[in-house]
């Protein structure tokens, strides 16, 4: 690890403060002092999950901000500092410097030559001397990702997002199956129908993000008492991009100052996600320790002494108004989440999405799919059979080892309207859009109409960008993924006669860039790029469904004159060639927040039938499998079998495409912490 002259100058200066650590909750312990290490946070027993009041404070914000800057100064450079609450309220953005001189490269390619052509891959802002930068996008971007893949049991980082999305996992390994978040980038979309936005002071959430979740390095959560409060994000170093190898450490600018700005509001070492492993391999946390600063993060001057020369607090178009705020409390109703009180799940400690008033915005409803439809009771009942399943299943990313599963479950009719969603105490805040999105997903793919509703959209377009001008380039017609699903399953009907039952994991297989999952030798899944076009930046279908929405919203952000805000309803957008205009001309719900292609979600049927979907989101991708799977199944017994998991003939797993057979689910081996049971999901 780099260690410098002066940083041993100024080590022995934190072990007094680092010694003093805070009781995060009944019989938290702390973490045992080390050279060069925050440790102000300690670890967390899971007693207290849900119950801390904490949230960041302007005080807070200001001080996360000053150490930030006092790195950015050490290192010579300039960063734009985007702090949020947990719930991904933006409480401030602060730029250093002049932002006319600086550019944002969206790249796989750390030296911003880009090789692939589409999606977001190589665009360049700002393309006009009049325009905004998109800095502040990826700053808030990277800060939301850092709060929303963390919670009491762990913390996420991006790099962690960058180690988990990309087509092998790890990144480097050749011949390894895909991340098991693949896909997770694309959501939380501002073009979402579940998310919020920025209203004038923070208020409920879950809120938008500008560039949906980032793997971009340099971006970390925030802790109170051991209690995640929100997140951090910078951006230096003038690249949106990846790390795309994990067999070496990087000293990457951007996360250098981010892991300063976290200086006293670090995670507990005990939850960082280079204590957990997936599939055997432990995550990568952070490629930079306290010990590799620059400077002193303890001795950053007070934010009231940074003057206009140094740089400011900004506006963000739908995102700030350029002043520091506090941010909300979470798990109560001004976060938007909050517990359910035995309202609607008893017995089960839930919680519960809410508005400004304290009203639910999802609570159990009747589908809308006529005679055949979900009825009330029954969306309450599969909502709270997942959420016993939940309670009893053991947790694949979240310390103590042994923790209860952490998920939000969301349940939509054929059509995707949403039936209701619930959640489980400190349920990671990502899994939120995320659990609808999957619900949708198996919905819509499983339905007779999914082809008809993809040739209705408008054509998806891939822009071009300079310093001095933005034009689209390409244009893709989405019907083409049928084409290709069709002769790849060598099924002239499928997407239109509603025969096979689709899950995420099915959708996912072949939305992947090999097939099968991770073969470098293969050709691409029909919904996805092919080699040469695939990146974490241009996954397919499922970003092109969306792509239009998302260039629109950057553009907006980037102050692209005449360009609006994006709407809610992530699909139809329609976006000129020219850019002259944007309208949105498909109705409905069906897609309104994305698809996402990783497993957690199975259809509903009444005998035959399609007449929805439950999506599951939360900790870890096989038990997001079961708490759908075996959620459903016992709610069909509790109801009597009038409604189950789609009968096993019609199951995606019937499917030999290329001679490899599709996944239906997959769920963990001796799940439950409460019991021995094993291959629960087998024979139902």
């Amino acid at each position: 690890m780099r260690q410098t002259s002066h940083i041993r100058a100024w080590r022995s200066l934190l072990l007094p403060f680092s010694a003093v650590v805070l009781a995060a909750c009944s019989g938290g312990s702390p973490t045992t002092p080390t050279t060069g290490t925050d440790t102000s946070n300690p670890t967390c027993t899971g007693t207290c999950l849900g119950t801390s009041l904490s949230n960041l404070t302007v005080a807070d914000v200001q001080r996360v901000i000053a150490q930030g800057v006092a790195e950015a100064q050490a290192r010579g450079t300039n960063a734009t500092i985007a702090v949020v609450d947990r719930v991904g309220n933006v409480l401030a953005v602060y730029r250093m410097g002049d932002a006319s001189s600086r550019s944002v490269t969206v790249t796989t390619s750390p030296d911003g030559s880009a090789p692939i052509a589409g999606g977001l891959e190589g665009i360049r802002l700002p393309v006009q001397a009049a325009m905004v930068n998109i800095d502040q996008a990826a700053a808030i971007a990277k800060a939301v990702t850092g709060a929303y893949l963390s919670s009491e049991g762990n913390a996420f980082s991006t790099r962690v997002a960058s180690q988990i999305v990309q087509e092998h996992f790890n990144p480097g390994e050749d011949f390894q199956p895909a991340g098991p978040l693949f896909g997770v980038q694309f959501s939380s979309l501002a073009c979402s129908d579940l998310v919020r936005s920025f209203t004038g002071t923070p208020g409920p959430g879950p809120q938008r993000t500008p560039l949906g979740l980032s793997a971009d390095p340099g971006g970390f959560p925030l802790y109170k008492n051991g209690t995640v409060v929100g997140g951090v994000g910078v951006l230096a170093d003038g690249f949106y991009t990846i790390d795309k190898s994990i067999l070496d450490r990087d000293i990457d600018v951007d996360e250098a100052i981010a892991l300063a700005a976290t200086f006293s509001y670090s995670a507990p070492v005990d939850r960082r996600a280079d204590r957990i492993t997936v599939d055997g391999k432990v995550l990568r946390f952070t490629d930079v320790e306290f010990a590799d600063l620059n400077a002193n993060p303890q001795a950053a001057p007070d934010f009231s002494t940074l003057t206009a020369a140094v740089g400011a607090l900004i506006p963000v178009p739908g995102y700030s108004d350029g002043v520091i705020r506090d941010g909300t409390v979470f798990g109560q109703p001004g976060s938007g989440v909050r517990a359910d009180g035995d309202q609607n799940y008893p017995g089960r400690d839930a919680f519960v999405l809410v508005d400004e008033t304290n009203n639910l915005r999802y609570p159990p409803r009747a589908g809308t799919d006529g005679a055949s439809a979900l009825t009330e009771s029954e969306v309450r009942t599969v909502l709270q059979s997942a959420l016993d399943v939940a309670n009893r299943a053991r947790a694949q990313i979240r310390r103590p080892v042994g923790s209860q599963a952490r998920v939000t479950i969301s349940v939509v009719d054929s059509q995707g309207v949403i039936l209701g969603v619930a959640r489980t105490r400190d349920a990671p805040l990502f899994g939120t859009d995320v659990s609808l999105q999957k619900a949708r997903t198996a919905a819509f793919m499983s339905s007779s109409t999914a082809a008809s509703f993809i040739a209705s959209l408008p054509d998806a377009r891939y822009l071009s960008t300079t310093d001095a001008a933005v034009s689209v380039v390409r244009s893709i017609q989405l019907s083409s993924y049928v084409d290709q699903l069709r002769t790849f399953l060598n099924s002239p009907t499928a997407l239109a006669d509603g025969q096979i039952a689709y899950t995420d994991r099915a959708y996912g297989n072949l939305a992947r860039p090999f097939y099968p999952d991770g073969i470098n030798d293969e050709n691409q899944g029909p919904m996805s790029k092919p080699r040469g076009e695939w990146s974490p930046f241009s996954t397919g279908m499922q970003l092109d469904v969306a792509m239009n929405a998302v260039l629109q919203h950057v553009l907006f952000v980037a102050g692209v004159p005449g360009i609006p805000d994006v709407a809610q309803g992530c699909a139809g957008v329609q976006l000129a060639t020219d850019l002259s205009s944007v309208g949105q001309t498909i109705t409905g719900v069906r897609l309104a927040n994305g698809l996402q292609i990783f497993p957690g979600s199975v259809p509903i049927y009444r005998g035959n039938t399609l007449i929805g979907a439950v999506g599951v989101s939360g900790d870890g991708i096989d038990q997001d499998d079961m708490v759908a799977f075996m959620g459903l199944h016992n709610a069909g017994q509790t109801l009597s079998g009038a409604i189950n998991n789609a009968p096993a003939e019609m199951r995606s797993d019937n499917l030999l495409p290329q001679g490899v057979r599709l996944r239906y689910v997959q769920c963990p081996q001796a799940p439950f912490i409460d019991g021995t049971d094993d291959n629960v999901c087998g024979g139902k």
